[in-house]
Protein backbone atom coordinates (compact mmCIF):
# COMPACT_ATOMS: atom_id res chain seq x y z
CA UNK A 1 0.00 0.00 0.00
CA UNK A 2 1.15 3.40 -0.29
CA UNK A 3 0.57 7.08 -0.38
CA UNK A 4 1.79 10.35 -1.81
CA UNK A 5 3.52 11.51 1.69
CA UNK A 6 2.17 15.04 1.98
CA UNK A 7 -1.09 16.63 1.36
CA UNK A 8 -0.27 18.65 -2.32
CA UNK A 9 -4.17 19.12 -2.84
CA UNK A 10 -6.96 19.04 0.08
CA UNK A 11 -8.43 15.59 0.06
CA UNK A 12 -12.00 15.22 -0.87
CA UNK A 13 -13.40 12.44 0.30
CA UNK A 14 -11.98 8.88 2.06
CA UNK A 15 -13.14 5.28 1.91
CA UNK A 16 -12.26 2.51 4.43
CA UNK A 17 -13.60 -0.97 3.34
CA UNK A 18 -12.22 -3.98 1.34
CA UNK A 19 -10.83 -2.70 -1.94
CA UNK A 20 -10.14 -5.32 -4.72
CA UNK A 21 -7.63 -4.46 -7.62
CA UNK A 22 -4.81 -5.86 -10.47
CA UNK A 23 -1.26 -4.90 -10.15
CA UNK A 24 1.27 -6.10 -12.72
CA UNK A 25 2.54 -8.84 -10.08
CA UNK A 26 -0.44 -10.00 -9.14
CA UNK A 27 -4.00 -10.84 -11.11
CA UNK A 28 -6.37 -10.07 -7.99
CA UNK A 29 -5.34 -8.34 -4.94
CA UNK A 30 -7.70 -7.58 -2.33
CA UNK A 31 -7.35 -5.37 0.48
CA UNK A 32 -9.54 -5.19 3.59
CA UNK A 33 -9.59 -2.79 6.17
CA UNK A 34 -8.00 -0.21 3.47
CA UNK A 35 -8.19 3.38 3.46
CA UNK A 36 -8.69 5.14 0.51
CA UNK A 37 -8.39 8.93 -0.18
CA UNK A 38 -9.75 10.68 -3.17
CA UNK A 39 -8.21 14.38 -3.70
CA UNK A 40 -9.72 17.67 -4.83
CA UNK A 41 -8.35 16.81 -8.54
CA UNK A 42 -9.94 13.27 -8.27
CA UNK A 43 -6.41 11.32 -8.44
CA UNK A 44 -6.08 8.49 -5.49
CA UNK A 45 -4.20 10.07 -2.45
CA UNK A 46 -3.41 7.64 -0.35
CA UNK A 47 -4.52 3.47 -0.05
CA UNK A 48 -3.25 2.22 3.16
CA UNK A 49 -4.27 -0.26 6.15
CA UNK A 50 -7.17 0.72 8.51
CA UNK A 51 -4.65 0.55 11.50
CA UNK A 52 -2.66 3.56 9.74
CA UNK A 53 -5.67 6.36 9.89
CA UNK A 54 -4.22 8.66 12.65
CA UNK A 55 -1.01 8.88 10.68
CA UNK A 56 -2.82 9.75 7.25
CA UNK A 57 -5.59 12.07 8.90
CA UNK A 58 -2.57 14.24 10.36
CA UNK A 59 -0.41 14.26 7.41
CA UNK A 60 -3.79 14.88 4.94
CA UNK A 61 -5.31 17.21 7.12
CA UNK A 62 -9.22 15.04 7.03
CA UNK A 63 -11.36 14.16 9.89
CA UNK A 64 -12.73 10.80 11.40
CA UNK A 65 -16.02 11.68 10.83
CA UNK A 66 -15.44 12.26 6.89
CA UNK A 67 -14.56 8.80 6.21
CA UNK A 68 -17.05 6.62 4.81
CA UNK A 69 -17.21 3.08 6.18
CA UNK A 70 -18.40 0.14 3.54
CA UNK A 71 -21.11 -2.11 4.27
CA UNK A 72 -19.80 -5.52 4.66
CA UNK A 73 -21.17 -7.04 2.21
CA UNK A 74 -19.48 -3.37 -0.09
CA UNK A 75 -16.11 -2.93 -2.00
CA UNK A 76 -14.25 -1.30 -4.23
CA UNK A 77 -13.24 -1.99 -7.58
CA UNK A 78 -11.63 -0.05 -10.62
CA UNK A 79 -13.62 0.95 -12.88
CA UNK A 80 -14.09 -1.62 -16.24
CA UNK A 81 -12.80 -0.81 -19.54
CA UNK A 82 -14.32 -1.32 -22.62
CA UNK A 83 -11.55 -1.35 -25.62
CA UNK A 84 -13.56 -2.05 -28.31
CA UNK A 85 -17.42 -0.88 -28.97
CA UNK A 86 -19.46 0.55 -31.57
CA UNK A 87 -21.72 2.99 -30.07
CA UNK A 88 -23.15 3.88 -33.68
CA UNK A 89 -24.84 0.18 -33.47
CA UNK A 90 -26.01 0.24 -30.18
CA UNK A 91 -30.23 0.64 -31.90
CA UNK A 92 -29.77 -3.54 -32.82
CA UNK A 93 -28.23 -4.60 -30.17
CA UNK A 94 -29.11 -8.36 -29.53
CA UNK A 95 -30.64 -8.62 -33.00
CA UNK A 96 -29.13 -9.29 -36.54
CA UNK A 97 -26.87 -12.27 -35.64
CA UNK A 98 -27.78 -14.33 -38.65
CA UNK A 99 -25.22 -13.81 -40.58
CA UNK A 100 -21.36 -14.11 -40.84
CA UNK A 101 -19.52 -10.61 -40.41
CA UNK A 102 -18.88 -9.91 -44.20
CA UNK A 103 -22.26 -10.35 -45.01
CA UNK A 104 -23.55 -8.77 -41.74
CA UNK A 105 -21.93 -5.38 -42.44
CA UNK A 106 -23.47 -5.14 -45.57
CA UNK A 107 -27.23 -5.89 -44.58
CA UNK A 108 -27.28 -4.41 -41.39
CA UNK A 109 -24.45 -2.21 -40.15
CA UNK A 110 -23.87 -0.09 -42.82
CA UNK A 111 -27.47 0.49 -43.54
CA UNK A 112 -27.75 1.72 -39.94
CA UNK A 113 -24.79 3.42 -39.37
CA UNK A 114 -25.89 5.69 -42.56
CA UNK A 115 -29.04 7.36 -40.39
CA UNK A 116 -26.55 9.32 -38.35
CA UNK A 117 -26.13 12.08 -40.74
CA UNK A 118 -29.37 12.83 -39.03
CA UNK A 119 -27.96 14.25 -35.76
CA UNK A 120 -31.37 13.99 -33.77
CA UNK A 121 -31.47 9.76 -34.68
CA UNK A 122 -27.50 9.88 -33.40
CA UNK A 123 -27.99 12.30 -30.28
CA UNK A 124 -31.17 9.55 -29.07
CA UNK A 125 -28.68 6.50 -29.45
CA UNK A 126 -25.50 8.33 -28.71
CA UNK A 127 -26.93 8.90 -24.75
CA UNK A 128 -28.46 5.75 -24.73
CA UNK A 129 -25.38 4.05 -25.11
CA UNK A 130 -23.28 6.05 -23.05
CA UNK A 131 -26.00 5.98 -19.80
CA UNK A 132 -26.31 1.92 -20.70
CA UNK A 133 -22.65 1.62 -20.86
CA UNK A 134 -21.96 3.70 -17.21
CA UNK A 135 -24.81 2.02 -15.61
CA UNK A 136 -22.88 -1.05 -16.32
CA UNK A 137 -19.76 0.05 -15.00
CA UNK A 138 -17.98 1.16 -18.05
CA UNK A 139 -15.46 4.29 -16.88
CA UNK A 140 -13.90 4.01 -20.01
CA UNK A 141 -14.91 3.01 -23.46
CA UNK A 142 -12.72 3.28 -26.99
CA UNK A 143 -16.04 4.18 -29.01
CA UNK A 144 -16.25 3.26 -32.83
CA UNK A 145 -18.94 6.47 -34.49
CA UNK A 146 -19.30 6.71 -38.08
CA UNK A 147 -18.34 8.45 -41.02
CA UNK A 148 -20.47 11.22 -39.74
CA UNK A 149 -17.99 13.86 -38.23
CA UNK A 150 -20.94 16.03 -36.53
CA UNK A 151 -22.57 12.68 -34.64
CA UNK A 152 -19.50 11.35 -33.95
CA UNK A 153 -18.49 15.05 -31.99
CA UNK A 154 -21.97 14.86 -30.62
CA UNK A 155 -20.69 11.50 -28.87
CA UNK A 156 -17.46 12.81 -27.54
CA UNK A 157 -19.72 15.68 -26.40
CA UNK A 158 -22.28 12.89 -24.64
CA UNK A 159 -19.44 10.59 -23.15
CA UNK A 160 -17.71 13.96 -21.67
CA UNK A 161 -21.39 15.46 -20.44
CA UNK A 162 -22.22 12.19 -18.61
CA UNK A 163 -18.43 11.62 -17.39
CA UNK A 164 -17.63 9.01 -18.91
CA UNK A 165 -13.60 8.63 -20.28
CA UNK A 166 -13.51 7.69 -23.72
CA UNK A 167 -11.45 7.70 -26.96
CA UNK A 168 -13.73 8.73 -30.17
CA UNK A 169 -13.11 7.90 -33.31
CA UNK A 170 -14.88 9.60 -36.39
CA UNK A 171 -14.89 6.13 -39.20
CA UNK A 172 -12.70 6.59 -42.41
CA UNK A 173 -13.81 4.43 -45.16
CA UNK A 174 -13.22 5.11 -48.98
CA UNK A 175 -14.28 1.94 -50.55
CA UNK A 176 -17.62 -0.07 -50.12
CA UNK A 177 -19.20 -1.71 -52.94
CA UNK A 178 -21.66 -3.07 -51.60
CA UNK A 179 -23.64 0.27 -49.97
CA UNK A 180 -21.92 2.44 -52.41
CA UNK A 181 -23.47 5.65 -50.38
CA UNK A 182 -22.02 4.38 -47.15
CA UNK A 183 -18.19 5.84 -47.94
CA UNK A 184 -16.33 9.04 -48.23
CA UNK A 185 -14.12 10.18 -50.98
CA UNK A 186 -9.98 9.97 -49.74
CA UNK A 187 -10.01 13.67 -49.41
CA UNK A 188 -12.97 13.93 -47.28
CA UNK A 189 -11.97 11.26 -45.25
CA UNK A 190 -8.53 13.17 -44.65
CA UNK A 191 -9.95 16.96 -44.06
CA UNK A 192 -12.78 15.32 -41.42
CA UNK A 193 -10.27 12.93 -39.38
CA UNK A 194 -8.59 16.56 -38.69
CA UNK A 195 -11.74 17.80 -36.76
CA UNK A 196 -11.80 16.88 -33.86
CA UNK A 197 -12.76 18.36 -30.34
CA UNK A 198 -10.79 18.40 -26.90
CA UNK A 199 -13.05 17.35 -23.98
CA UNK A 200 -11.04 16.59 -20.38
CA UNK A 201 -12.45 13.22 -20.51
CA UNK A 202 -12.53 12.27 -24.17
CA UNK A 203 -9.72 12.31 -26.63
CA UNK A 204 -9.87 11.78 -30.50
CA UNK A 205 -8.74 8.19 -31.89
CA UNK A 206 -7.69 7.64 -35.63
CA UNK A 207 -10.53 5.22 -36.78
CA UNK A 208 -9.87 3.17 -40.55
CA UNK A 209 -12.62 0.84 -40.21
CA UNK A 210 -10.72 -1.83 -41.45
CA UNK A 211 -8.06 -2.43 -44.31
CA UNK A 212 -10.78 -3.94 -46.80
CA UNK A 213 -13.10 -0.79 -46.51
CA UNK A 214 -10.14 1.47 -47.06
CA UNK A 215 -7.76 2.12 -50.11
CA UNK A 216 -3.81 2.21 -49.39
CA UNK A 217 -3.65 5.62 -50.23
CA UNK A 218 -6.27 6.95 -47.34
CA UNK A 219 -4.47 4.02 -44.79
CA UNK A 220 -1.45 6.34 -45.45
CA UNK A 221 -3.18 9.32 -45.30
CA UNK A 222 -4.55 8.04 -41.83
CA UNK A 223 -0.55 6.60 -40.20
CA UNK A 224 0.47 10.36 -40.90
CA UNK A 225 -2.44 11.87 -39.06
CA UNK A 226 -1.98 9.56 -36.54
CA UNK A 227 1.95 10.18 -36.20
CA UNK A 228 1.83 14.11 -36.78
CA UNK A 229 -0.66 14.39 -33.69
CA UNK A 230 0.22 11.95 -31.55
CA UNK A 231 -2.97 10.36 -31.71
CA UNK A 232 -4.70 6.98 -30.61
CA UNK A 233 -5.33 4.59 -33.59
CA UNK A 234 -8.31 1.56 -33.85
CA UNK A 235 -9.16 -0.48 -36.24
CA UNK A 236 -10.18 -3.95 -36.63
CA UNK A 237 -7.74 -7.22 -37.85
CA UNK A 238 -7.77 -10.93 -38.52
CA UNK A 239 -11.78 -11.18 -36.78
CA UNK A 240 -12.67 -14.14 -39.74
CA UNK A 241 -11.24 -16.12 -42.03
CA UNK A 242 -13.04 -15.00 -45.16
CA UNK A 243 -11.60 -11.52 -44.16
CA UNK A 244 -7.91 -12.72 -44.03
CA UNK A 245 -8.84 -13.69 -47.80
CA UNK A 246 -10.01 -10.51 -48.75
CA UNK A 247 -7.56 -8.96 -47.51
CA UNK A 248 -4.54 -10.53 -48.86
CA UNK A 249 -6.14 -9.83 -52.72
CA UNK A 250 -6.45 -5.96 -52.28
CA UNK A 251 -2.76 -6.04 -50.64
CA UNK A 252 -1.14 -8.66 -52.40
CA UNK A 253 2.39 -6.62 -52.12
CA UNK A 254 1.99 -7.03 -47.95
CA UNK A 255 2.98 -10.29 -45.91
CA UNK A 256 0.36 -10.45 -43.92
CA UNK A 257 -2.91 -8.46 -42.62
CA UNK A 258 -0.83 -6.99 -39.99
CA UNK A 259 2.00 -6.03 -42.21
CA UNK A 260 -0.91 -3.88 -43.94
CA UNK A 261 -1.19 -1.81 -41.13
CA UNK A 262 2.91 -1.75 -40.00
CA UNK A 263 3.40 -0.65 -43.91
CA UNK A 264 1.09 2.11 -43.21
CA UNK A 265 2.51 3.32 -39.91
CA UNK A 266 -0.88 2.07 -38.26
CA UNK A 267 0.81 0.12 -36.06
CA UNK A 268 2.07 2.01 -32.90
CA UNK A 269 2.23 1.42 -29.13
CA UNK A 270 -1.21 3.87 -28.69
CA UNK A 271 -2.74 1.33 -31.45
CA UNK A 272 -6.07 -0.84 -30.38
CA UNK A 273 -6.53 -3.42 -33.15
CA UNK A 274 -10.36 -5.28 -32.39
CA UNK A 275 -10.63 -9.56 -32.59
CA UNK A 276 -6.81 -11.02 -33.78
CA UNK A 277 -8.61 -14.10 -33.37
CA UNK A 278 -6.91 -15.93 -36.90
CA UNK A 279 -3.19 -14.08 -36.26
CA UNK A 280 -0.32 -15.56 -37.08
CA UNK A 281 2.85 -16.27 -34.30
CA UNK A 282 4.74 -13.64 -36.56
CA UNK A 283 1.99 -10.99 -36.43
CA UNK A 284 1.77 -11.25 -33.18
CA UNK A 285 5.38 -10.68 -32.75
CA UNK A 286 4.85 -7.49 -34.64
CA UNK A 287 2.32 -6.24 -32.60
CA UNK A 288 5.17 -7.21 -29.39
CA UNK A 289 7.41 -5.08 -31.60
CA UNK A 290 5.51 -2.10 -32.34
CA UNK A 291 3.98 -1.68 -29.30
CA UNK A 292 0.21 -2.53 -30.79
CA UNK A 293 -2.68 -4.15 -28.29
CA UNK A 294 -5.45 -6.79 -29.21
CA UNK A 295 -8.82 -6.19 -27.85
CA UNK A 296 -10.26 -9.52 -27.48
CA UNK A 297 -14.13 -9.73 -28.08
CA UNK A 298 -15.40 -13.26 -27.25
CA UNK A 299 -18.97 -12.07 -27.22
CA UNK A 300 -19.17 -11.14 -31.04
CA UNK A 301 -16.40 -13.30 -32.20
CA UNK A 302 -19.23 -16.23 -30.62
CA UNK A 303 -22.07 -14.46 -31.77
CA UNK A 304 -21.13 -13.71 -35.71
CA UNK A 305 -19.24 -17.80 -35.78
CA UNK A 306 -15.61 -15.44 -36.26
CA UNK A 307 -13.25 -17.19 -34.52
CA UNK A 308 -11.77 -17.70 -31.05
CA UNK A 309 -8.81 -15.87 -29.40
CA UNK A 310 -5.73 -17.63 -28.02
CA UNK A 311 -5.35 -15.59 -25.20
CA UNK A 312 -2.87 -17.64 -23.61
CA UNK A 313 -0.57 -17.60 -27.15
CA UNK A 314 -1.19 -13.80 -26.93
CA UNK A 315 -0.12 -13.47 -23.23
CA UNK A 316 2.87 -15.10 -24.43
CA UNK A 317 3.85 -13.14 -27.13
CA UNK A 318 3.51 -10.36 -24.18
CA UNK A 319 0.86 -8.12 -26.48
CA UNK A 320 -1.35 -5.93 -24.52
CA UNK A 321 -4.67 -6.97 -24.15
CA UNK A 322 -7.90 -5.77 -23.24
CA UNK A 323 -11.09 -6.67 -23.74
CA UNK A 324 -14.76 -5.52 -25.67
CA UNK A 325 -17.76 -5.65 -25.91
CA UNK A 326 -18.14 -4.84 -29.44
CA UNK A 327 -21.65 -3.85 -29.66
CA UNK A 328 -23.41 -4.88 -31.87
CA UNK A 329 -21.20 -8.23 -33.09
CA UNK A 330 -21.73 -8.91 -29.41
CA UNK A 331 -25.19 -8.15 -28.20
CA UNK A 332 -24.50 -7.45 -24.65
CA UNK A 333 -22.92 -4.07 -23.74
CA UNK A 334 -21.81 -5.31 -20.41
CA UNK A 335 -18.04 -5.58 -19.32
CA UNK A 336 -19.22 -8.34 -17.14
CA UNK A 337 -20.95 -10.33 -19.52
CA UNK A 338 -17.27 -9.99 -22.27
CA UNK A 339 -15.27 -11.47 -18.83
CA UNK A 340 -17.72 -14.48 -18.69
CA UNK A 341 -17.59 -15.00 -22.40
CA UNK A 342 -13.43 -14.26 -22.05
CA UNK A 343 -13.96 -17.30 -19.57
CA UNK A 344 -16.09 -19.33 -22.12
CA UNK A 345 -13.86 -18.77 -24.85
CA UNK A 346 -11.03 -20.26 -23.02
CA UNK A 347 -12.86 -23.51 -21.64
CA UNK A 348 -13.61 -24.24 -25.90
CA UNK A 349 -9.55 -24.22 -26.78
CA UNK A 350 -9.43 -26.08 -23.59
CA UNK A 351 -12.04 -28.76 -24.79
CA UNK A 352 -10.64 -29.08 -28.51
CA UNK A 353 -7.22 -29.46 -26.24
CA UNK A 354 -7.31 -30.71 -22.97
CA UNK A 355 -3.96 -29.48 -22.12
CA UNK A 356 -4.61 -26.03 -23.00
CA UNK A 357 -4.83 -24.27 -20.00
CA UNK A 358 -7.83 -22.63 -19.27
CA UNK A 359 -8.01 -18.84 -17.81
CA UNK A 360 -8.75 -18.01 -14.49
CA UNK A 361 -11.11 -15.60 -13.72
CA UNK A 362 -8.70 -13.25 -11.66
CA UNK A 363 -6.29 -13.30 -14.80
CA UNK A 364 -9.41 -12.34 -17.11
CA UNK A 365 -10.43 -9.65 -13.87
CA UNK A 366 -7.28 -8.17 -14.63
CA UNK A 367 -8.00 -7.76 -18.28
CA UNK A 368 -10.84 -6.31 -18.02
CA UNK A 369 -9.59 -3.65 -15.85
CA UNK A 370 -5.88 -2.89 -16.00
CA UNK A 371 -5.22 -4.90 -19.22
CA UNK A 372 -7.76 -2.66 -21.04
CA UNK A 373 -5.89 0.32 -19.49
CA UNK A 374 -2.72 -0.48 -21.07
CA UNK A 375 -4.43 -1.47 -24.27
CA UNK A 376 -5.39 2.11 -24.63
CA UNK A 377 -2.34 3.54 -23.24
CA UNK A 378 -4.24 5.16 -20.44
CA UNK A 379 -2.64 2.90 -17.26
CA UNK A 380 -0.91 6.54 -16.33
CA UNK A 381 -4.40 7.56 -15.36
CA UNK A 382 -6.81 4.75 -14.60
CA UNK A 383 -6.88 0.54 -14.33
CA UNK A 384 -6.25 0.18 -10.59
CA UNK A 385 -5.96 2.01 -7.40
CA UNK A 386 -2.19 3.27 -7.54
CA UNK A 387 -1.77 6.23 -5.54
CA UNK A 388 -1.42 9.88 -8.35
CA UNK A 389 -3.85 7.36 -10.46
CA UNK A 390 -7.89 8.70 -11.35
CA UNK A 391 -9.92 7.40 -9.18
CA UNK A 392 -12.34 5.47 -11.74
CA UNK A 393 -14.08 2.82 -9.26
CA UNK A 394 -16.97 0.72 -8.96
CA UNK A 395 -18.76 0.39 -5.50
CA UNK A 396 -19.94 -3.13 -5.19
CA UNK A 397 -22.88 -4.37 -2.95
CA UNK A 398 -23.00 -8.04 -3.21
CA UNK A 399 -26.13 -7.71 -1.21
CA UNK A 400 -28.19 -5.70 -3.41
CA UNK A 401 -31.93 -5.77 -3.09
CA UNK A 402 -33.31 -7.85 -6.03
CA UNK A 403 -29.75 -8.60 -7.25
CA UNK A 404 -28.51 -11.81 -9.17
CA UNK A 405 -26.48 -12.93 -6.04
CA UNK A 406 -27.74 -15.44 -2.85
CA UNK A 407 -24.90 -15.08 -0.16
CA UNK A 408 -25.17 -18.45 1.71
CA UNK A 409 -21.72 -17.84 4.09
CA UNK A 410 -19.03 -15.26 4.06
CA UNK A 411 -17.47 -15.13 0.94
CA UNK A 412 -14.80 -13.37 -1.23
CA UNK A 413 -16.11 -10.52 -2.68
CA UNK A 414 -17.42 -11.29 -5.95
CA UNK A 415 -19.97 -9.13 -8.77
CA UNK A 416 -23.13 -10.36 -10.54
CA UNK A 417 -24.52 -7.88 -12.75
CA UNK A 418 -25.12 -4.31 -13.29
CA UNK A 419 -28.22 -4.56 -10.08
CA UNK A 420 -24.67 -5.11 -7.81
CA UNK A 421 -23.23 -1.79 -9.09
CA UNK A 422 -24.08 0.46 -6.27
CA UNK A 423 -22.18 4.09 -7.53
CA UNK A 424 -19.66 5.07 -10.42
CA UNK A 425 -16.89 6.86 -10.20
CA UNK A 426 -14.46 8.41 -13.16
CA UNK A 427 -11.65 10.68 -12.22
CA UNK A 428 -13.38 11.11 -8.45
CA UNK A 429 -16.54 12.37 -9.50
CA UNK A 430 -19.87 10.24 -9.12
CA UNK A 431 -21.35 9.33 -12.54
CA UNK A 432 -23.88 6.78 -10.93
CA UNK A 433 -26.64 7.38 -10.13
CA UNK A 434 -27.07 9.13 -13.00
CA UNK A 435 -28.65 12.21 -12.18
CA UNK A 436 -30.43 14.29 -15.12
Amino acid sequence: MANSDRADTAIAFVYRGTFVHSTQQKALQILKDALLGVDTQGKIAFIEEGKELEKLSQTFGFKTSDITQLAQHEFFMPGLVDTHIHASQYSYAGTALDMPLLQWLNAYTFPVESRFKDLEFARKVYTQIVRRTLRNGTTTACYFATIHTEASLLLGQIANNFGQRALVGKVCMDRNDCVKHYKETLQDSQDETCRWVLYPLVKPVVTPRFAPSCTGALLEQLGEIAKNNNLHIQSHISETLEEVKLVKELFPESESYADVYYKHNLLTDKTVMAHGCHLSDEELALFRETGASLSHCPNSNFSLCSGVLNVRNVLKHKVKLGLGTDVAGGYSASMLDAVRRALDASKVLTIQDPKYKTLSFEEVFRIATLGGSQALSLDDQTGNFEVGKDFDALRINVAAEGGPIDLIQDEEPKVGDDRNIAEVFVAGRKVVPITE
